[in-house]
């Protein structure tokens, strides 16, 4: 392959990530300057420490050109075999693992930052778990998605199906969740579910009139949200065909269930449709998710870090036909608007490209000074005080 043209540089929308820095993770600071041209390193002037255009990003530390790193990542997430890879790259087995695992990692750091705690009006949320078939061992998936959007909203990755594995996954969902709103969960019929779902959704209650320090003795009571509905839908199966559906509504009123999946046009009643065509999509991608495969997984790890990929690519990179709107304000743009799970959630204004995405840098906690004894050093004293 050709040599990559080097890229240009802008300083100003470059940030320190050095976790000693007092300028970590703020852009447009004035603290960064470029360092060298040639190699596309950055310099900032307050801890003066270097950093290269791909810290922070998936091609942080590979010498192997951006486009082929690009191009596997990206066949990888749309399922194509780890095999006709290697046959059509030459590359390692272990190479192309790694570079998985790698966007995999990345990419559930962008999921935690962009969608996760971002106080999203869920309506509707349906949950699922998937069985995988690894050697000498069985691994769960429990997921969750956000039906009026079909946003994915993350998933765990367990070797036991527990009741541990049921409260993560309903932490994480709370924790995309704005509070104290109206929601419909849907499950399938895990009896571990209900119990999972009202203790991640209560929040403390303090007693009326009670003062700061009868507030401060002992646990204060925990109330369920008042608009909390949990519907359950359980199937029976006869030889593998399907022969009974049965609904309830375990918290809740029928007319707030109802309310709810009529405003997130999730179908006529209960059901668990949707969070299943995401698990399809996810077996389709997922060379260790496929029914009645060879390709048995070795590492848990290994498939958490697939799932992420393609959650995230699926939030972000992938119009949902669903989702489009009518363009009627200009036609020549075409009939329709295209949109993703995470525009029509109001988390991105575009469609991200598989490399938008590799490339993008999580900004890092706010920096913490630390406690010293005595006088700080009179280089840092002035950014200590800012």
């Amino acid at each position: 392959m050709n040599k990559e043209q080097p890229m240009p540089m802008n300083a100003g929308e470059q940030f320190c990530s050095n976790q000693h820095c007092p300028k970590r993770g703020l852009k447009k600071q004035g603290n960064i300057t470029i360092h060298d041209r040639v190699r596309q390193r950055y310099r900032c002037k307050v801890c003066r420490k270097t950093f290269s255009e791909r810290t922070g990003t998936v091609f942080e530390g590979l010498r192997k050109p951006q486009t082929l790193i690009l191009v596997v990542v990206t066949l990888l997430t749309f399922g194509c075999p780890i095999q006709a890879i290697v046959a059509a790259f030459g590359l390692d087995e272990r190479t192309i693992a790694d570079w998985r695992d790698r966007a995999g990692q990345h990419c559930q750091k962008v999921h935690e930052q962009l969608v996760v705690h971002q106080n999203l009006d869920l309506q509707h949320v349906q949950l699922d778990e998937i069985r995988a078939k690894g050697v000498g061992k069985v691994i769960w998936l429990a997921m969750g998605i956000m039906v009026p959007t079909r946003l994915w909203l993350g998933g765990v990755v367990s070797a036991t199906r527990d009741r541990v594995l049921a409260d993560r996954l309903l932490k994480l969902v709370r924790g995309c969740a704005k509070s104290t709103a109206k929601l419909l969960v849907c499950v399938d019929g895990w009896a571990a579910y209900p119990k999972a779902i009202k203790r991640a959704f209560r929040d403390k209650v303090l007693p009326a009139g009670a003062g700061q320090a009868q507030a401060q003795r002992g646990r204060p009571r925990l109330a369920l949200w008042p608009q909390l509905a949990i519907g359950v839908v359980i199937k029976y199966k006869r030889a593998y065909k399907l022969v009974e559906v049965r609904r309830e509504i375990v918290a809740g009123t029928q007319k707030l269930v109802a309310e709810l999946i009529s405003a997130s046009q999730g179908g006529l009643y209960l059901n668990t449709s949707y969070i299943e065509r995401f698990n399809a999509t996810l077996r389709e991608r997922l060379g260790s998710l496929t029914r009645k495969c060879r390709h048995a997984a070795h590492r848990v790890e290994a498939l958490e870090t697939g799932m992420y990929l393609v959650g995230t690519v699926y939030n972000f990179c992938v119009a949902h036909r669903e989702l489009r709107l009518a363009n009627y304000d200009r036609p020549e743009q075409g009939r329709w608007q295209p949109r993703t799970p995470a525009m029509a959630s109001g988390l991105s204004d575009h469609i991200w490209s598989v490399g938008e995405l590799l490339k993008y840098k999580v900004v890092p906690p706010p920096f913490v000074p630390p406690k010293r004894r005595g006088r700080p050093p009179k280089r840092l004293t002035q950014n200590f005080t800012v």
